[in-house]
């Protein structure tokens, strides 16, 4: 938004302020306010004492003093940031400060580096970056440090997955053997009445005599005589008690038993005269 659509400075101090919601420009602005409610009068009455008083309070009073002041202690070190975040502070300050050697710039970005980073690009084997080359640092910085991002990232997905339960981690179901049912009780067996015997007497076994008994034999289908099979029948070649059928069967064979004796003939005639 342009300070021009404002119709005056007032409108454009109070919407300045609306930005400072946190930390001195905050507190500042409170103190403002304050001394308008206790006279009445707002202290800031033109745009042009507003920047006047935010320098005053917000720019250092010499910027260089203070960014070399930075780079000689400890405080710009990169600590827990990314390289990123690290070097675009450590490049704020390095031209603030006014340093233009290269090696102060490689030495004072180094010594803040993180111990492991500024030591994997001190013993690089290859492709090592200058101490006069402040840019080949940055940039050798930024790679390792994204390669520690990424591995990272890979072992906390690898240990999500790893402590994801598996099949055999899960509860197994408890086997049907080990639950214990009622059981059914079968229903009573229904008693024989038992008859008065006389005394003296033993009673007699039914079913023993039963089993003993031998079974009757069947009569014979084919003469109708009983105590023997159709197999044992002695009238099994008694033409007159043959169904049709056995008459069939019985004149097939002697047919063919009439071919076999004549084959039989013929062939000891031919040998014979062979003789």
């Amino acid at each position: 938004m342009a300070l021009e659509q404002f119709s005056c400075d007032e409108e454009k101090i109070f919407w300045t302020f609306a930005f400072f919601k946190d930390g001195r420009a905050a507190r500042w602005s409170e103190n403002l306010f304050r001394q308008e409610a206790d006279t009445g009068i707002f202290p800031i009455q033109s745009w042009a004492n507003f920047e006047q008083q935010f320098r005053s309070q917000f720019f250092p009073v010499n910027v260089e003093v203070d960014a070399v002041n930075a780079l000689e202690g400890s405080s710009y070190y990169q600590g827990n940031r990314t390289v990123d975040d690290y070097l675009d502070s450590f490049l704020t300050l390095v031209s603030d400060a006014g340093y233009t050697d290269p090696r102060t710039s490689v030495v004072k970005f180094r010594r803040g580096l993180r111990t492991n980073i500024q030591g994997q690009i001190a013993i690089m084997p290859f492709e090592r970056p200058a101490d006069t080359d402040p840019e080949a640092w940055y940039a050798a910085a930024r790679r390792i440090d994204q390669a520690r991002l990424t591995n990272e990232t890979f072992q906390s997905m690898l240990r999500s997955t790893t402590m994801a339960p598996t099949r055999s981690a899960l509860p197994r179901p408890t086997p049907l053997s080990m639950f214990r049912f009622p059981q059914s009780t079968p229903p009573p067996v229904p008693l024989r009445p038992t008859l008065p015997v006389p005394s003296g007497e033993v009673p007699m076994d039914v079913d023993t005599v039963q089993k003993t008994r031998p079974a009757p034999l069947r009569g014979c289908y084919r003469c109708g005589e009983p105590n023997h099979l159709v197999k044992n029948c002695p009238h099994c070649l008694d033409v007159q008690r043959l169904t049709a059928e056995q008459r069939e069967e019985l004149i097939e064979d002697l047919m063919a038993l009439k071919d076999a004796i004549a084959e039989e003939e013929v062939e000891s005639s031919l040998e014979e005269d062979f003789v």
